[in-house]
C-alpha cells in the first residue's frame, strides 16, 4: 500500500496496482461487523417501536429488513477488487465522466448527513462521560475522527478490527443488563397481527440502513488482491453486516419498548446503564465505536470531492486539509440539529432510499448483467474515454426510477397518494430498485453488446 513518510494512505481514487494489493476477504467481516457495532445503529433499530409495532414484530422487521437490504450493499463488496477503485468513480461508467456527478453529489449529501447524526451520539457521549457541553465535545469528537480519515483505509481497517471485538464484548455485558433488567416477558405477547402497511414501514427503514452503505463498500475492498473469491468477499461483508445490524437494532427496539422515556432521543446514558459496572469504560466503546464509524464517513466525503474534482491523487497536506474543513462543516451540523436527533434522523433515512437506491440498482445491474465486471479502467478517468461525458439515457433511467418511486414516499416531508391505499407502507425502495435494474437493462444491453475491455481481467480465484 503507498503511503508517505508519516504512514498516511497516499492514493486516493486512482486504481490500486496490482503489486499494492493485499489482505484477505475476512477482514471485510470486521470492517461491516463494527461498522455498525455502534449507538447510531441501536437508534435506527427504536425507530421499529417509534412507527407503532409491538416488539415481537418489531423484531421480525428488523430480522427481514437488514436480511434483504444486506444482499445490494454486500454484492457491491466484490467491485473493489476486480476494478481497484472506489465505490462512487465507479458511476462514471453508468453516468458518463461528468454525469456522475449528479449520484456523487446526493451521495455526498448522505454522508454528511451521516456524520451528522453519529457525531451528535458521539457528543452526546463524550460530554457524558467528560462533562464537557455536548457542542464542544461534537467538536472534539469530530476532530479524533478527521485524524483517523486522513490516515486512511489500513488505520480504519484496524481500529474496526478492533472495535469489532471489544464492541461485541461490551455490547453482550449491556445486552445482558439490557434483558435481565427489564419486564420483556410482558412485551414479548404481541396485541395481536399489525398492519401491513406499518410493518413495511418498518421493514423499509432496516433495509435501507443496509442499502446506504452501497455508495461505501468497494472502498474498502479495493486493496484486496484481484483474485480473491468473489463470493467470499460477499458472504464476510454480508454476514459482518445483517449479524451486527441485526443486534443492535433488536436492542434499540427492546430499550424503546420497554424505557421509552428514559430512551427518548436515543439516551448514550440509557445504554450505558444497562452495565453493572465500569460505566466510564463503557463510555470509551460507545465513542470510539462512533468515531470509527464515522471515519468511513469522512472518508467517503474525502474520495467523493476528489471524483467531483476530476483529480487522480491529492498529496498529504491537501488531503489531509480536504478533510480537516468536510469535518468542521458536519461539526457544525450536528451542533445545530443536535437538539431534534431522533425526528429528524428517521426523515433522513428514509429520504434517502429515494436517490441511493436507483443509483445502487444501476451500478450493480451494470457490474453484474450488463458489463460482467469488464471494464476500461483508463477510460473511467477520461472524459473523452468510452464512457462519454454524460449518459443521458441512463440519467434518464434513474430519473424515471425516482419519480416511479414518489407515489410511495411516505414521510414528514410528503406523503404519496397510494400510501394511504397500502396502509401507510412504504414500497418506494422495492420499486426503486426494480425499476431501475430492469429499465437499465434495457437500454444498454444491447448498446453495450459486444463490448469487452480486456484491461480488468478475470483470473482464477483463490478462497482468500
Amino acid at each position: 500500500m503507498l503511503t508517505d513518510r508519516y504512514g498516511v494512505e497516499a492514493r486516493s481514487v486512482e486504481q490500486v496496482p496490482d503489486a499494492e494489493r493485499y489482505g484477505r476477504t475476512r477482514s471485510l467481516f470486521t470492517l461491516w461487523f463494527g461498522a455498525n457495532m455502534q449507538v447510531t445503529t441501536i437508534v435506527a433499530g427504536a425507530l421499529a417501536v417509534v412507527v407503532g409495532l409491538d416488539l415481537p414484530w418489531a423484531i421480525l422487521s428488523i430480522v427481514v429488513g437488514n436480511l434483504v437490504g444486506a444482499v445490494f450493499m454486500a454484492l457491491h463488496s466484490a467491485q473493489g477488487p476486480v476494478l481497484g477503485i472506489p465505490q462512487m468513480i465507479q458511476s462514471r461508467a453508468q453516468f458518463g465522466y461528468y454525469g456522475a456527478i449528479v449520484p456523487i453529489v446526493l451521495v455526498l449529501l448522505m454522508y454528511l448527513g451521516y456524520f451528522a447524526s453519529s457525531s451528535v451520539q458521539g457528543g452526546q457521549a463524550l460530554a457524558s462521560w467528560t462533562g464537557l457541553p455536548v457542542a464542544p465535545a461534537i467538536a472534539v469528537l469530530c476532530a479524533g475522527v478527521a485524524a483517523l480519515a486522513v490516515w486512511g483505509y489500513r488505520l480504519i481497517h484496524i481500529v474496526q478490527k478492533w472495535v469489532s471485538l471489544v464492541g461485541a464484548l461490551a455490547f453482550a455485558v449491556l445486552t445482558a443488563g439490557l434483558l435481565t433488567g427489564r419486564p420483556i416477558g410482558e412485551l414479548w405477547r404481541s396485541s395481536g397481527p399489525p398492519s401491513a402497511g406499518t410493518f413495511l414501514l418498518a421493514v423499509s427503514v432496516a433495509a435501507t440502513w443496509q442499502l446506504t452503505y452501497a455508495p461505501y463498500v468497494a472502498d474498502y475492498s479495493r486493496y484486496l488482491p484481484r483474485n480473491v473469491s468473489r463470493r467470499a468477499a460477499f458472504w464476510y461483508s454480508y454476514a459482518g453486516t445483517s449479524l451486527a445490524s441485526i443486534w443492535m437494532m433488536a436492542f434499540g427496539a427492546v430499550a424503546a419498548a420497554t424505557a421509552a422515556d428514559a430512551f427518548a432521543g436515543g439516551s448514550i446514558d440509557f445504554v450505558i446503564r444497562q452495565s453493572p459496572v465500569a460505566h466510564p469504560l463503557f463510555y470509551l466503546v460507545v465513542i470510539v465505536g462512533i468515531a470509527a464509524v464515522n471515519a468511513l464517513n469522512l472518508y467517503g466525503i474525502f474520495m467523493s470531492l476528489t471524483t467531483i474534482s476530476g483529480v487522480r491523487r491529492l498529496g498529504t497536506s491537501v488531503r489531509a486539509l480536504v478533510i480537516t474543513c468536510a469535518a468542521a462543516v458536519g461539526a457544525l451540523i450536528a451542533i445545530v440539529g443536535k437538539d431534534d436527533f431522533l425526528t429528524n434522523f428517521l426523515d433522513f433515512i428514509l429520504l434517502l432510499a429515494y436517490f441511493l437506491i436507483p443509483w445502487s440498482a444501476i451500478n450493480l445491474a451494470d457490474f453484474y448483467l450488463v458489463r460482467r465486471e469488464r471494464y476500461d479502467i483508463g477510460a473511467i478517468f477520461d472524459p473523452d474515454g468510452m464512457y462519454g461525458r454524460v449518459n443521458g439515457r441512463v440519467l434518464a433511467v434513474y430519473g424515471v426510477a425516482v419519480l416511479v418511486e414518489v407515489p410511495f414516499v411516505n414521510t414528514a416531508f410528503y406523503t404519496g397518494p397510494m400510501v394511504a391505499r397500502l396502509g401507510d407502507a412504504d414500497i418506494s425502495w422495492i420499486l426503486g430498485l426494480a425499476v431501475a435494474a430492469v429499465l437499465y437493462v434495457l437500454v444498454t444491453r444491447r448498446a453495450e453488446r459486444g463490448v469487452q475491455a480486456p484491461v480488468v481481467p478475470r483470473p482464477e480465484e483463490s478462497q482468500a
